[in-house]
């Protein structure tokens, strides 16, 4: 430990369309959802995270909610900056005589483009980064499940997030093809709104089409333990009076089939792609599935019956992106794969 250590603070950042986790000595302590509220004549924020979120799709006028990042890269600059720096202080609440300087390292999508991938490092640049380094989030995924990268072995990884679907093969501590679609957690979710307005006439939000996810989202109409079915309250379309329906996970299931079916067709791209030797590692080792989408009931088995190869899901894959995001933290010398 160096005498000026406290003058410099190290955090990882895993910066998702739908929730951002920050890492500080070792714990995660932020895990907020990816939302700011500002005030539209002011032009301040009001709220970042949680309270942000408690807020959307019930603002007046004078508030509008804001999700910064859409399909896994900024789409909004200035409320990503923003949001970055209100999470950053919830690190450490307290009053500081001084702001320290931050070591950061961030996770983007693997298919980002450079524009993108400049508009990140602006962002926590601007929001107090001194020394900023990037990396792809199936590598942070894979450091973060445990897998060792820099074998000359192949993993197959797959990060079903937010906006974005990241698939890759990672043999030596690098990359080696990789296939991002930005089709995934959000996009499930206005699968479930288009299905409820469409089967039920009901008009149902964001959030809740979020709560129907979880609570009886499924991949296939058959699996084991299915979940009881859920209330789900909205909007009649056409009488305009709230109403509530039951919807079942069949239900859910079939709302999903086609985007699902899209995340497997990439896939099956990504495994043709791959070089004979590594796919000879990866019908040994199976493919690893991590990020919020992966814990769609029965997706793992859906994956496993279309590839015909084992399907692993990560322990806690909410947070193995973030984990492997502060592994690489604390080794920044040690992996050549970061980019400065």
């Amino acid at each position: 430990m160096g005498l000026f250590n406290f003058l410099t603070q190290e955090i990882a950042i895993d910066l998702g369309t739908a929730n951002t986790l920050i890492i500080y000595n070792d714990k995660v302590v932020v895990d907020e959802p990816s939302i700011v509220a500002v005030d539209r004549m002011t032009g301040k924020v009001i709220a970042v995270g949680k309270r942000a979120m408690q807020m959307h799709g019930k603002t007046h006028e004078n508030i509008k909610t804001i999700r910064p990042l859409k399909d896994g890269v900024i789409a909004d600059f200035h409320a990503a900056e923003h949001m970055i720096r209100g999470m950053i202080k919830m690190i450490n609440p307290g009053k500081r005589l001084f702001t320290p300087s931050l070591k950061m390292v961030i996770c983007i999508p693997s298919g980002i483009t450079e524009v993108e991938k400049r508009a990140v490092r602006d962002s926590a640049e601007h929001a107090g980064g001194k020394e900023v380094y990037l990396i792809h989030e199936p590598m942070a995924a894979a450091i973060g499940i445990g897998i060792d990268v820099e074998e000359p072995m192949g993993n197959m990884i797959i990060d079903i997030g937010g906006g974005t679907s990241e698939i890759a093969v990672i043999a030596l501590g690098g990359i080696v093809c990789d296939k991002s679609i930005r089709i995934a957690g959000d996009e499930f979710t206005s699968n479930i709104e288009e299905y409820m307005r469409r089967q039920h006439n009901i008009l149902i939000g964001e959030r809740s089409a979020e709560r129907v996810k979880i609570e009886v989202g499924a991949a296939m109409a058959e699996i084991d333990n299915p979940p009881p079915d859920y209330a789900v309250h909205g909007r009649d379309l056409m009488t305009g009076i709230p109403k509530e329906i039951y919807v079942s996970y069949v239900e859910i299931a079939h709302a999903l089939d086609k985007s699902i079916a899209k995340v497997e067709e990439a896939i099956l791209n990504a495994l043709e792609m791959t070089p004979p030797e590594l796919s000879a590692d990866i019908y040994r080792t199976g493919i690893y599935l991590a990020g919020g989408g992966s814990m769609l009931r029965g997706l793992d088995k859906r994956i496993s019956l279309k590839t015909k190869l084992p399907v692993h899901i990560a322990e806690d894959p909410l947070r193995a992106v973030a984990r492997g995001t502060g592994i690489a933290l604390k080794n920044v010398s040690r992996f050549p794969f970061l980019m400065k």
